[in-house]
């Protein structure tokens, strides 16, 4: 709770009336909030505890520019519209404010406006740190203290979050993940459930990182979070924020690093949320060409406007300060850049150079970047974004758009596509295995393997795969494989790890059950070896953004589909082989040429029997022959397992 200052600091403060006249804003808050470079708005605006006078209660503040009238209502005055009105500031802000003694934590609230042409709304706080459960739709006063004691994390994360650490993401819908019921969608296990349940099993899974599908307040299950509300405030469907942080705080003391999904692309057209706010366009443009998304039938921020994108950072940054987030995947980027996405000739006009690109969205996006890194060095932000938009996760100030990292689109698409091919054909299609290392090193790239491949008629992982059901599984683990020595971040949504026989259904929970056959927990254990063995091995995380990384030793048997490359680190002592054997014929006595070290030992083996493979095709003495010692070339023998990868140190 934040206590006031000296009495002459007030505005005017009446005690005779139920809205005391006080204010928050001092100095530039003004100035910068409507200049776009206000990034702690959420420390101005919305409702905040507080002692004025030696009163406690809790102060208000919402924009609404064109209204004419607005009060707080809600279960403290009986949802009376009229008894509670806010002061309009008289700087032609927009900003209605007022300090509301006595007001307990927890009540239920919303915003009553008289908007443009006479219009009454009635709106949650855009700023609201905490919502009722959906469908009810009132935000709620609340504080957000809580002890954190991650302290250890927080204090090294920077070697968790940078670049060449090893990153293996697991991509979380928290409702569907497991429920109390499967079959009933009404009802959620809470956020204290997942501390115990969902950390110890991305602990005991390997993965460095898990990232959450948006937790940020949200009316609609079946928009999964991407239709938010609420930008400021965990949902309430899974308990209070102070629960949300100890997740987050548990996930840490295991050594875990959590990404939160963020949507600052569209906003759905709920009467209660932002849309419409005061009447007029207020947080959307107000020329539908621009304004308007007709693939989510939602409505697009207005990124010219100052008061917005202060708005939109301050969430962004919000969720850092308060929350201690290690990163935000920034959602359908792709859509923010391009006037013309999704949009036909007429649709669209063109920037005031002619050309496509939203310059206002664009701004927006650097200024994001440049904001998260200067402040949150230790942090990365993630891009969904799949055009060839140059210089995604360049930086700034060499012209690109400073993200840390870009999902690699293309990479999914390739490989989905090859391995969904009968294996008698891969011979054909080498070029589209091998085409990800052309354009690889055009951007930081993140691997997804994410929930929008498992749904919508695409089937789960397991059925893109070609062949009988022993075939079935060994493709899974030899793409899984294929994955985690790839150069990159990697990202593998719930389910994928064991092999799911059904698509994602957010209305009930991943198919536990699968756990008691031998093929779908030896897809897990395969998973579990891959991310535990991404952490261990140095060559396969230290270059994975450069060239240095990553190089091919044999293309020459595409007839065979037979591709082996090299991972490399800092030390190469320290390199590992990969092999891919893309069929289902075991080949014995390969032979491969390799330069630099002439000892060798299998450390990873796709077929092995706690797999369910047949573990009868492995490597425990590999023969060494010298072709050209001067030269430091040797010839390795080895076995190749069906439909198999194997890694050599």
């Amino acid at each position: 709770m934040q206590t006031a200052g000296k009495y002459e600091d007030y505005h005017f403060v009446d005690t005779t009336k139920p809205v005391w006249n006080y204010s928050r804003f001092e100095g530039d808050d003004i100035a910068n909030f409507q200049n776009g470079t206000n990034y702690r708005c959420d420390e101005l605006f919305g409702s905040h505890l507080m002692e004025v006078l030696g009163t406690t209660g809790y102060y208000f503040a919402v924009w609404a520019p064109n209204a004419t009238f607005v009060s707080v209502f809600g279960e403290f005055n009986e949802w009376n519209k009229q008894s509670h009105p806010l002061f309009v500031r008289l700087d032609n802000s927009g900003i209605w404010e007022g300090f509301i003694p006595d007001l307990p934590k927890g009540a239920s609230y919303k915003f009553h406006t008289h908007g443009y042409a006479g219009q009454k709304l009635d709106k949650g706080d855009p700023y609201a740190n905490f919502w009722e459960v959906r469908p009810n739709t009132a935000s709620r006063t609340w504080a957000l203290d809580y002890e954190w004691s991650d302290v250890t994390w927080m204090d090294k994360r920077k070697e968790h979050n940078k670049l060449d650490a090893p990153w293996s993401v697991y991509e979380v819908h928290l409702a569907s993940w497991m429920r109390p019921d499967k079959h009933n969608e009404e009802i959620y296990h809470s956020y204290s459930f997942f501390k115990e349940h969902l950390v110890s099993y991305v602990k005991e899974m390997g993965f460095t990182h898990v990232e959450l599908m948006p937790i940020m307040e949200h009316p609609f299950d079946g928009s999964w979070g991407y239709q938010g509300a609420g930008y400021f405030a965990p949902t309430s469907r899974y308990g209070t924020p102070q629960e949300f942080m100890e997740l987050v705080n548990a996930f840490h003391n295991e050594g875990i690093g959590v990404i939160l999904d963020w949507v600052p692309s569209h906003f759905p057209y709920d009467a209660h949320g932002l849309f419409m706010f005061d009447g007029t366009h207020t947080y959307e443009y107000a020329d539908m060409r621009k304004g308007y998304h007709p693939d989510w039938n939602s409505y697009i921020f207005n990124y010219k406007r100052g008061e917005v994108k202060s708005f939109l950072i301050s969430s962004a940054m919000h969720w850092f300060r308060k929350y201690h987030i290690d990163g935000i995947r920034v959602d359908a980027v792709s859509s923010m850049l391009k006037l013309n996405y999704s949009r036909t000739a007429g649709q669209w006009e063109p920037n005031e150079h002619g050309g496509d690109g939203n310059l206002e969205a664009i701004a927006f996006i650097k200024d994001l970047n440049e904001t998260i890194f200067r402040d949150f060095p230790d942090v990365q932000t993630i891009a969904e974004e799949a055009t060839d938009w140059p210089g995604v996760s360049k930086p700034t100030f060499e012209d690109g758009l400073g993200f840390g990292m870009k999902w690699m689109m293309g990479w999914m698409h390739d490989t989905l596509k090859y391995f969904k091919q009968d294996p008698v054909y891969r011979q054909f299609q080498q070029d589209q295995f091998t085409f990800s290392m052309m354009y690889y090193y055009d951007e930081n790239f993140m691997l997804p393997l994410s929930h929008d491949e498992v749904v919508h008629g695409k089937s789960p992982m397991l059925y893109k795969m070609p062949g009988d059901e022993w075939q079935k599984f060994a493709n899974l683990r030899l793409m899984y494989s294929y994955m985690f020595t790839h150069p990159g971040g990697k990202l593998l949504f719930m389910g994928n790890e064991f092999g799911a026989t059904n698509e994602w259904n957010y209305k009930s929970e991943l198919q536990w059950e699968l756990l008691q056959y031998e093929s779908h927990n030896g897809v897990r254990e395969c998973v579990k070896a891959l991310a535990n063995l991404l952490k261990a091995e140095p060559a396969l995380y230290e270059n994975q953004f450069n060239q240095y990384g990553f190089e091919w030793v044999d293309l020459n048997h595409g007839a065979e589909s037979v591709m082996v490359y090299k991972r490399k680190g800092k030390d190469a002592a320290n390199d590992v082989l990969v092999i891919l054997n893309m069929t289902p014929v075991v080949r014995k006595d390969w032979k491969i040429h390799v330069q630099g070290k002439q000892s060798w030992k299998e450390i990873f083996n796709s077929n092995d029997a706690k797999f369910w493979g047949t573990g009868d095709t492995y490597n425990p003495d590999i023969q060494v022959r010298i072709v050209d010692g001067q030269a430091g070339w040797y010839e390795l023998n080895v076995h190749l397992p069906s439909l198999g990868a194997i890694i050599l140190k």
